[in-house]
Parts: C-alpha cells; structure tokens; sequence
C-alpha cells in the first residue's frame, strides 16, 4: 500500500510531473500543484490517458496564501493528504561574486521556501492522520560542487532541503510521518537544460554521458519510480535518508584518467 491522497509540486514538467503520472495510474488521488496554465494542460494530458482523480492547482509554492489555499482545497476536494512530494526548483546560474541577489533570492525562494512552505500545510494534514511520506527533490549539489561551477544559489538551495529534511525526520517520527529526499542527478527535464544555450545541448550530452559512470542522462520516471517508492509501504522504515539516483555520479572521483 502507498499514499492515498498525493500532493505532486512542480508537477507539471520534469520528475514532478512523472511521479504525477505514475501516481495516478496506480490509483492515487493526485493534486497537480504548479503555476497556472501549465499545471491545467498537464492535468488534461495525464487525464486524458485514463486516469481519475486527478485535480490541478495553480499554485505560486513562494506564497504563503496561495499555498495555504492549495492544500485547504486539496482536502475539500481529495482528502487530506497523506503523501507530499516537493518537486518545483528552478535554477539560475551565477558565480558568487557576479550572482544579483535578486536571482538568488528568486532561487532560494522557490526550491528552499516553497519546500518549506507546502511541507508545513501537508504536515499540518498528516499530523492529524497519524501518518504520512513527504520526498522532497535534493540534488548531487548537496553534497559536491559541480565541476562546470557558477551553481552557488541552486546548491545552496538544494542543501538547505537536505537538511531540512533530517530534522524533519526526526522531528516527525513521533506521528509516523517519514521524511526523505531523491537525490536526482542529471536527467532529461526542462530543469537540466535551464542555463545552457540550446545550441549547446548536443556537445554537453556527450559531455554528460563520458562523465556519468551509466553513460547516458535518467528519464524523468527513474526518478519518479524511486519516489513512490519512498511513499509507499515498503519503506515503511526509512526516513531522514537520501535515495541517490544519479547514475553513479556521487561514486566517481572527479579526475577523469
């Protein structure tokens, strides 16, 4: 058994929208968060395949009032949620001395803020159950930096939800609410692609696949797959931990020979 009333955020692109997918065709009752307009056209796409019960909900994650009104409509309209995950990130690229604090901001806001901001409304929810799984997306930035550089907002915003989720773990126990984070490398998303030229792309996948030790990027249902599971039952025991789909990155050493 896994969740039965999953809120999915950045769920109109990406991994957000695969775990969005893969959810609803098991039967969950998915709530779409993601801005308006997006979030209404993938909904219809994922409706469109045979799944039911699926609701969008534009949503802006760094604002506290339209987060707020999310997850009340959520409950009214699917139950009160007993599963979450945090899947909106955007990146902006910048060297520390040359990065505007308004694109910092603007990062940390969305992949750090919108985190918090909808893993409070969702607890709020489970903690009355007695239960629930929250995934929040973390990154290989929590933990190296990347070798191309100029990724200073977004890593630190990825290791911020690192550590907010292993005190949220332990802080949540208690209500049988387990808290982890994917830990995705480099995969095929809208995301992946934010800060290099598309004419560019072609070269850096074969960059990308000399570099990863499994040769090639993950499709966004790789890492989707690994989230439901997270949710579901059969890790009934895990929480505060970081599920590393990456293809082998954070094992190899960063000298190529």
């Amino acid at each position: 058994m896994t969740v039965e009333v999953l809120a999915v955020t950045g769920g109109a692109s990406g991994i957000g929208r695969a775990v969005a997918e893969l959810a609803a065709a098991e039967g969950i009752k998915v709530a779409v968060l993601d801005l308006p307009g997006p979030v209404e056209a993938a909904v219809s796409e994922i409706t469109a395949s045979g799944a039911r019960q699926v609701i969008a909900v534009g949503c802006d994650v760094t604002d506290e009032e339209q987060v707020a009104q999310a997850f009340a409509r959520i409950a009214d309209e699917l139950g009160p949620v007993d599963g979450l995950v945090c899947a909106a990130g955007i990146d902006r690229g910048g060297f520390v001395h040359e990065l505007p604090y308004k694109l910092w901001r603007q990062v940390l806001a969305t992949n750090l803020d919108g985190t918090f901001l909808c893993m409070q409304r969702a607890l709020a929810q489970m903690m009355e159950q007695g239960r629930g799984s929250i995934v929040c997306c973390s990154s290989p930035a929590s933990f190296v930096g990347f070798a191309a550089g100029g990724a200073s907002a977004y890593s630190a915003s990825k290791g911020a939800v690192s550590a907010l989720v292993r005190t949220a773990a332990v802080d949540y126990a208690r209500y049988q609410i387990r808290v982890n984070a994917l830990v995705p490398g480099s995969t095929e998303t809208t995301l992946m692609w934010a800060n290099v030229p598309e004419a560019e792309r072609p070269a850096m996948r074969e960059v990308l696949a000399r570099e990863i030790p499994l040769g090639r990027l993950a499709e966004p249902p790789e890492p989707a797959r690994a989230a439901l599971w997270l949710l579901s039952d059969d890790a009934a025991y895990v929480t505060g931990s970081h599920l590393v789909i990456d293809g082998g990155t954070l094992a190899k050493g960063s000298v190529s020979v």
